[in-house]
């Protein structure tokens, strides 16, 4: 045999192994249904069978009983027509199930991915670790779009402090939760490449003269819902049903709540009370502490039965006073952090946000935290070591001040998205919590 052929051969029998591998892998949930053909196939062969040796028996002598022993391969010893017969019926099954299968799910499969392939991937996110992203904005988007390639077990709890733009019309106009930052985290949990969660995202032009200037569809599309359905978290339901998205997307608290925070100005030399999510950042000085009105909102029950059960808490990246600490204001949410098992990491900020955190070091986010809910509230500091990249003017790296150490173990890694560095790169970031968790855990802890 030719050596070319001959390694066509090997690389062919390689990759049946392979696929044969890849198939009998435990948590699939296809081999029982294999299993299952298998033995109806073997009882209609059975049956077809004996069928055919009554007839061979009991029929009289006619042309046509010489092609069937023929057929039968009677001339061989009956191992090698065992072999032969079994062999062949094997190859044939598993030939047709093959394409079947490939038939059945071709609509639904992305690119060059095979079959099996994108089974054992939708299986290995299915039994992924349960893991709670809290938080807000771009920040919490960031997070959860990296995420989902590792796991499927994802809640986000988002904060309902938002009161401008779109989200904040639909508030003052109609009387709803804000629902921006949970769109938002719909759309990062969707198929990114899904026409529909473009649409969800899809943002109506401004300066149109229209009421619907501004809005975004998805806004909408969760404001008509909630109408329709008569409750908020049932319209959050049905739009996950919508988007066909891995995970859930909780708010904090049920209760219409506006953020309220205590800013030093420092030329006045004055401390100043400012009222509303979206003014907070547009103050000029530092803002010294936040708090929710009303200051005692009742937790969503669901996102608190996700802390308790979390392998995974992540905190943040995003705007610290305005999307992080609204929701750890409740003080449920608060409690259920703090008695949570999972392993509770406070990822900090690439860079500072203007209006926000301007001059912060990294023990500073900590410290502010810390101020708000108190110590307990995390295990590990996940910081960004890469700061080899131009930042736009006015945005600065956040880093670490030798004579202020964090009082908390620290991980340090690449975290930046190169294209726009002041922001976290949401597959370095998601890599690299996964790690973390595996070498807390074990294995086992990433496969549920």
């Amino acid at each position: 045999m030719h050596r070319p052929t001959l390694e066509r051969f090997k690389h062919f029998f390689k990759e049946i192994r392979a696929r044969l591998g890849l198939l009998l892998r435990p948590g699939l949930g296809i081999k029982r249904w294999f299993l299952a053909l298998l033995i109806g196939l073997v009882l209609l062969a059975v049956a077809f069978a004996l069928a055919v040796l009554h007839v061979y028996r009991t029929a009289p002598e006619t042309w046509w009983l010489p092609y069937l022993s023929g057929a039968a391969l009677r001339f061989l010893p009956r191992p090698v027509r065992v072999l032969v017969f079994g062999g062949g019926g094997l190859l044939f099954l598993g030939w047709g199930l093959w394409g079947l299968s490939r038939s059945l799910v071709a609509p639904f499969l992305r690119g060059d991915t095979s079959l099996l392939d994108a089974l054992a991937q939708y299986h290995r996110k299915k039994q992924g670790p349960h893991v709670v992203v809290i938080g807000g904005g771009t920040g919490q988007s960031t997070a959860l779009r990296g995420l989902k390639h590792h796991t499927h077990n994802i809640t986000a709890i988002v904060t309902v402090a938002d009161d401008g733009g779109s989200s904040g019309r639909l508030r003052r106009t109609l009387g709803i939760l804000p629902p921006g930052d949970i769109r938002n985290c719909m759309a990062a949990l969707a198929d990114d490449e899904d026409l529909l969660s473009r649409l969800f995202q899809y943002r109506f032009p401004k300066g149109l003269g229209s009421e619907l200037d501004g809005h975004s569809f998805g806004n909408l599309f969760l404001t008509a819902m909630t109408g329709l359905t008569g409750s908020f978290e049932t319209a959050i339901l049905e739009a996950e049903r919508v988007l066909s998205i891995r995970g859930r997307v909780v708010p904090s608290t049920l209760t219409l709540v506006n953020l309220a925070a205590d800013v030093f100005m420092p030329y006045e030399n004055r401390v100043v009370r400012v009222v509303g999510e979206s003014r907070i950042p547009e103050t000029p000085g530092r803002i010294q502490r936040v708090w929710l009105i009303p200051e005692r909102p009742p937790a969503f029950p669901v996102a608190v039965q996700a802390l308790l059960n979390a392998h995974m808490v992540v905190i943040g990246p995003g705007s610290l006073y305005t999307s992080i600490l609204p929701n750890l204001l409740v003080p449920e949410i608060a409690a259920a952090l703090k008695a949570s098992r999972g392993l509770r990491v406070f990822v900090v900020n690439v860079a500072n946000q203007p209006g926000e955190t301007d001059g912060y070091t990294a023990y500073d986010y900590v410290e502010a935290l810390e101020r708000h809910i108190g110590s307990g509230g995390f295990d590990l500091v996940l910081l960004n070591n890469r700061h080899d990249l131009p930042l736009p003017e006015g945005v600065e790296w956040v880093i670490e001040q030798p004579d202020r150490p964090i009082p908390y173990p620290v991980h340090r890694a690449d975290l930046v998205d190169e294209k726009q560095p002041w922001k976290h790169d949401p597959h370095k970031l998601a890599a690299v919590l996964m790690h973390l968790l595996e070498e807390r855990t074990g294995p086992l802890a990433t496969k549920g």
